[in-house]
């Protein structure tokens, strides 16, 4: 169940609501089924004491919502139930692609500004009366947008303090490009949180024969923005880790970028073992494609590519060929955007689902408890490892 009921003992002092946009929402009825579960059995452990908190124990707490749009493509946030004392948490995917709308007649996909705009029409639909506003918002929007390198907008920053300025109390991401963005709202409620955990259960799920030493397997950070991933995951498996960087041509953008030159790696060798490559997204795939190979031509074992985003903005046939080569072995992202079906007819990859952990978030401060326990996940991570090693290969 929870991690420490312990922590439940208080009365929330807002009754929950879970405002999960379309585009989350497949993902907030798995969040909204955990947390009438774990209420369901934790009301009957207390002999009903908090069932009269009105509001506590109920058969759903995602809310009635909707942002309609007209023809013209403008839309409005509706909340048909009452917000009015809830701690309300709205959850966005801004990446996902998959919906429509008419525009002037025509089917338009949404882009991540129009999820960012339905996710402003929400927060200002409930109109003040809300006791909490958190966001969760698993990609950080304009999240990439992050630092500025000439005369560039600083979308992210200006997008926290938007969001902020309208009343929103805490907002929680996962795996935040660059954290350092919080300096934007230094005195607000931001967490960045890593999916680690989710990672490694996932991993393990999924093969059956990986020894977890330093002789036989290895992290890899494919740049310099992702070492610290590879570092703290080298720790908790008790591996060492090894990097790239990326040499790029400064002189040439292609797509908005300057291409990448070389790969250059700094580490021990990594001949027979199993190597596994952390990012915080796959977009084209390219980058840890390219990786994948140079670390096979290092005759590497096998190529495991753990992303917590899995954005595939080049379709998946560079990842079924990979496969096919021997490249890789497996690719692991989250569920915390969309995810295109075609993925799951593929043999290389593995979904790692986050609802859970999202549900214990939520219902932790929802309690007003504390989510420090629930943002390090060193003990959790190292007792499924020792259960792997001991021949326990299913884990809750």
């Amino acid at each position: 169940m929870n991690l420490n009921d312990s922590k439940y003992t208080s009365i929330p002092v807002g009754k929950l609501g879970i405002c999960a946009l379309q585009s989350c929402n497949e993902l907030g009825k798995k969040v909204d089924q955990y947390i009438v579960d774990w209420r369901t059995r934790r009301t009957a452990a207390h002999n009903n004491d908090t069932s009269e908190f009105d509001g506590y124990l109920k058969d759903s707490y995602l809310l009635s919502a909707a942002c309609p749009r007209f023809g013209s493509g403008e839309a409005k946030g509706i909340f048909h139930d009452s917000v009015r004392g809830n701690d309300v948490y709205l959850l966005v995917d801004v990446l996902n692609h998959s919906i429509t709308y008419k525009l002037c007649g025509q089917p338009n996909r949404m882009s991540p500004d129009d999820h960012y705009s339905d996710l402003k029409r929400m927060i200002s639909a409930t109109c003040g009366k809300a006791n909490k506003v958190n966001v969760i918002m698993p990609f950080l929007y304009e999240g990439r947008q992050h630092k500025r390198s000439a005369r560039e907008s600083l979308d992210c920053a200006s997008m926290l303090q938007e969001l902020f300025g309208m009343g929103v109390d805490n907002l929680i991401t996962f795996d935040a490009h660059d954290p350092r963005v919080m300096n934007a709202i230094p005195a607000s409620g931001f967490e960045t949180v890593q999916p680690t955990y989710q990672f490694v259960k996932a991993l393990l799920s999924c093969c059956d024969d990986l020894q977890i030493d330093k002789d036989h397997m290895m992290t890899i950070s494919p740049d310099e923005g992702a070492t610290n991933r590879a570092i703290y995951f080298s720790s908790v498996l008790g591996v060492d880790m090894g990097m790239f960087y990326k040499r790029r041509d400064y002189s040439t953008i292609i797509d908005g970028r300057n291409p990448i030159v070389a790969h250059e790696f700094l580490g021990d060798s990594v001949e027979g073992k199993d190597v596994i490559i952390l990012d915080d997204m796959i977009s084209s795939g390219d980058s840890m494609i390219d990786v994948a190979k140079q670390l096979k031509d290092r005759k590497a074992r096998r190529v495991f590519c753990l992303s917590t985003f899995g954005l595939f903005t080049n379709g998946l046939d560079r990842f079924d060929e990979a496969f096919e080569q021997g490249l890789i072995h497996r690719v692991i992202t989250t569920n915390a955007t969309y995810q295109n079906p075609e993925l799951f007819t593929r043999e290389w990859y593995v979904s790692a689902d986050i609802s859970k952990y999202i549900a214990l978030i939520i219902d932790n401060m929802n309690h007003n408890a504390s989510i420090s326990e629930l943002l390090d996940p060193t003990e959790r991570i190292r007792e499924r490892i020792e259960e792997y090693k001991a021949g326990i290969r299913n884990c809750k």
